[in-house]
């Protein structure tokens, strides 16, 4: 089995591409061609292309040129396609509205445009968000209406429905899976999760003084990317397309998952918190709390990570991170912007 990864050096990519090696696919990423490389969530894969044992295999290409696309599929004729490809930062999406309607909602329309034309019989993943949902009354569900408050959303709603007009349309098998927050330690760090994670883990280490936030008040249905990319798999498997929700079933605030995170610690948050404006959002989807009946019932899966387990795997990650920038610049060398 072969499959293609958009937004392979991504979280979900890389556990994804680890996933499906394990499971003996070969494993064909997309990756932007730039001036720096970004492949730190998957250098552990890569092996060099002459070397017999390699299965996994990264091609340039970019979401916003369709010929790229057409080219990579017509060269690779993947069995399964994982378009995870996207501007997805939500408070940027604000900032730059036309990219984030270009790349994540345009570049699933390339992406389904190519699997037409070249004819490729491939089973296609649409990564959809549960912030398509926005303001709709929790706990939402496959039937809940959209409403979308930011452009990254709306951009998501675009490309939901593009995979299930493809579907219908041309015949193509094509799944939406709604995936509500999936945090990991190598989440991004200006995510709100490990955004925490990682000035918690540096104030304790006495690298950092304050943490600046928006909105504590915020609720999210968070679970972890591990458990959430095996399920992206699991719909591909199924005999017949369609679209589902991933998600917990509960719901913590910004300001619960920044109070556990520094008490494992042995800090309080309330000492190193500070309010941003800047970082408030025109638009807030204030409670995002997913129904995954439907997934555990037809697709037999269940998170296997809870939500303090996550937290605890986070700072773990991030305390070693702490701890190794500490002995650098205890050792007199430059980290990062920093001068010692």
């Amino acid at each position: 089995m072969k499959a293609l990864i958009t937004g392979i050096t991504g979280q979900d990519g890389s556990y994804l591409a680890e996933f499906l090696l394990s499971k003996g696919y070969d494993v064909h990423g997309l990756i932007r061609r730039s001036s720096s490389f970004n492949t730190e969530r998957i250098d552990h894969l890569y092996k060099d292309f002459h070397d017999p044992e390699a299965r996994m295999y990264l091609h340039y290409g970019d979401l916003s040129v369709s010929s790229h696309l057409i080219k990579v599929l017509h060269d690779i004729e993947p069995d399964e396609i994982y378009h995870l490809g996207a501007q997805s930062h939500v408070r940027v999406s604000f900032d730059m509205p036309e990219y984030t309607g270009d790349i994540t909602g345009l570049g699933a329309l390339r992406m389904l445009e190519a699997i037409r034309k070249t004819g490729v019989q491939a089973k296609f993943y649409q990564a959809s968000s549960s912030e398509m949902f926005g303001s709709a009354q929790p706990p939402q569900n496959e039937i809940t209406p959209f409403d979308p408050q930011s452009p990254y959303a709306a951009a998501k709603v675009y490309a939901y429905y593009t995979a299930k007009n493809y579907r219908k349309a041309y015949n193509i098998f094509a799944i939406n899976g709604i995936l509500f927050n999936h945090e990991s330690p190598r989440r991004g760090e200006t995510f709100v999760t490990r955004k925490i994670t990682r000035a918690a883990t540096r104030i304790k280490l006495g690298l950092q003084d304050k943490l600046y936030l928006g909105n504590l008040d915020a609720k999210r249905d968070w679970g972890f990317a591990g458990d959430y990319v095996e399920c992206m798999w699991l719909m591909l498997q199924q005999d017949r397309p369609d679209d589902y929700v991933i998600a917990t079933g509960e719901t913590h605030s910004v300001r619960e998952f920044a109070q556990k995170a520094f008490e494992k610690l042995g800090l309080n948050y309330e000492k190193y918190i500070a309010i941003d404006e800047r970082y408030f959002r025109p638009t807030e989807a204030d409670v995002l709390l997913g129904d995954p009946a439907k997934a555990q019932k037809q697709l037999g899966w269940k998170p296997k990570v809870t939500f303090d387990q996550l937290i605890d795997m986070m700072i773990e990650a991030d305390l070693e991170l702490a701890n190794k920038e500490k002995t650098l610049l205890d050792a007199g060398y430059r980290v990062g912007n920093r001068i010692t």
